[in-house]
């Protein structure tokens, strides 16, 4: 019973790689030429969006704000970023956490993600762009350009779909899907364009990713704080992230995405 319980907060944990790690803002030159400063959200300003979002603005429009807010070519050229920090893991109807530390490594479509709560849990998981390694078997890992944020660098090339969904609360949603039916439904702060929660099905499980507080690093905006959320049977698992170290565009040596023989 303890195997398929920490089976499925690894199922939570692989979210990780989909998630709001790449999130990105546009520069302090973009900020000063699109708008004034706004709001303020986990104590960084938010700029409004160069293009007003309303009850009224279109999927693809929405889509376009998003990737703005996430900075434009700076995200979409982005070579590699590096996470590290700590991470709770609950099972459904607990109070009492399972505490860890986390390294995620990405570069393109190449992830690599360890989890380690000693003396329970040491996880790795490693995708090199065509194949995939797990250190717990039945647990794959799915390419990281096929979900999540970075569909918003692609959702115009030809494929890809944009379509409406309906408002969440106060956030403006839009969903985003490539040819082979692979879906990210995105919900964004009509205020800044930020994609604040962003919902993802994969293989029977749905993962929701909630973002608490960001911090600016070389002009792309990082969430330092978020949630996640699966959804079960037997109820809700949750994770709860926190990045205390981030780098970005880093030389990467040839052994990161090695897959272990």
């Amino acid at each position: 019973m303890k195997r398929n319980l920490f089976r499925t907060l690894f199922l939570l944990v692989l979210a990780l790689s989909l998630s709001t790690a790449m999130q990105a803002q546009t520069d302090a030159t973009q900020q000063a030429n699109d708008s004034k400063a706004k709001a303020t959200t986990g104590g960084a300003k938010d700029p409004t969006p160069a293009t007003a979002i309303t009850a009224s603005t279109t999927p693809i429009d929405l889509a376009r704000a998003a990737l703005a807010a996430q900075g434009g070519d700076k995200y979409k050229t982005m070579k590699n970023m590096i996470l590290q920090g700590s991470v709770d893991l609950y099972a459904p109807n607990s109070t009492f956490s399972l505490p860890g530390g986390f390294v995620w490594v990405e570069a393109g479509e190449k992830v690599r993600l360890e989890v380690n709560a000693p003396p329970t849990v040491s996880f790795k998981q490693i995708y090199d762009g065509q194949r995939s390694y797990s250190s717990l078997p039945g647990v794959e890992l799915p390419p990281a350009s096929k979900f999540g944020l970075p569909l918003l660098g692609k959702f115009d090339q030809p494929g890809y779909t944009v379509s409406a969904l309906p408002d969440k609360k106060k956030l403006r949603g839009f969903r985003i899907a490539d040819a082979e039916g692979n879906a990210t439904d995105f919900f964004v702060d009509p205020a800044t364009g930020r994609v604040m929660t962003f919902l993802i099905a994969y293989n029977g499980f749905t993962f929701g990713t909630d973002n608490k507080k960001f911090k600016e690093v070389e002009g792309v905006l990082i969430p330092v704080s978020f949630s996640q959320r699966l959804e079960m049977q037997a109820g809700a698992y949750f994770a709860e992230y926190n990045v205390k170290t981030v780098k970005l565009n880093q030389a990467l040596g040839d052994d990161v995405f090695n897959i272990p023989n």
